[in-house]
């Protein structure tokens, strides 16, 4: 289930990546960037989450600036993230890093910075979570579709779907709608704009959408 924490660090640490970390979602990550080893080992070492943010333009590893001119071509990210909190970390080779990462609250960023050895960081402020919500009738068939869809992956690949099969979670809107994300093959500005909605029954009620016009088998 989701980490919720009512404050956040006075300095959080940020991850700009190509995709949109949802509350609850899991997240697997290769760190070789020195900017990002240094950051994962301290967060991992204090207990404390680091920010992931998607990217607007821009890559996850630097690239140099496309003019000739020194330093990287710039990275753009949204204000609104989600928490990555470490419950995963293993060392296969000097320089490598291989975390699974738990998507916790939602924050939105005040203000970021860019330090010299290119970690971004930010002042944020934590967004409420979801409030439980029973799932209504007229969506319950979503609830049913993850549900066999969960099946056929913890079947196929144990690891591909790291969620508990039962639990009152199944129940609750929000953390259903946050499943669908989590899967969906929609743009990120798509997922980013789900992200963004405070209502769970709103978000549910858009993926539904989204999930009537997949291709049937």
């Amino acid at each position: 289930m989701p980490h919720n924490r009512a404050t956040l660090p006075a300095a959080l640490p940020l991850f700009p990546l190509g995709t949109v970390l949802f509350p609850g979602g899991w997240l697997p990550l290769q760190i070789f960037e020195v900017r990002y080893l240094d950051m994962v080992q301290r967060c991992h070492e204090r207990g404390e989450p680091f920010g992931v943010v998607t990217l607007t333009e821009g890559h996850e590893v630097q690239q140099p600036a496309r003019d000739g001119s020194p330093g990287f071509a710039p990275e753009v990210f949204s204000d609104i993230g989600t928490l990555a909190h470490i419950e995963t970390l293993e060392r296969p080779q000097p320089g490598l890093l291989v975390i699974g990462c738990r998507g916790g609250q939602r924050f939105r960023l005040q203000r970021r910075e860019k330090l010299k050895h290119g970690l971004w960081m930010g002042d944020a402020e934590p967004l409420p979570a979801d409030p439980p919500m029973a799932i209504p009738d007229d969506l319950d068939s979503l609830r049913e579709l993850l549900l066999d869809l969960g099946r056929q992956l913890h079947a196929q690949h144990p690891d591909a779907f790291r969620h508990p099969l039962e639990g009152e979670h199944w129940q609750d809107a929000g953390w259903v709608a946050n499943r669908w994300c989590d899967f969906l093959p929609e743009p990120n500005e798509v997922k980013q704009r789900l992200l963004t909605l405070d209502n769970p029954l709103l978000r549910l009620e858009l993926v539904g959408d989204l999930v009537d016009k997949l291709p049937r088998a």
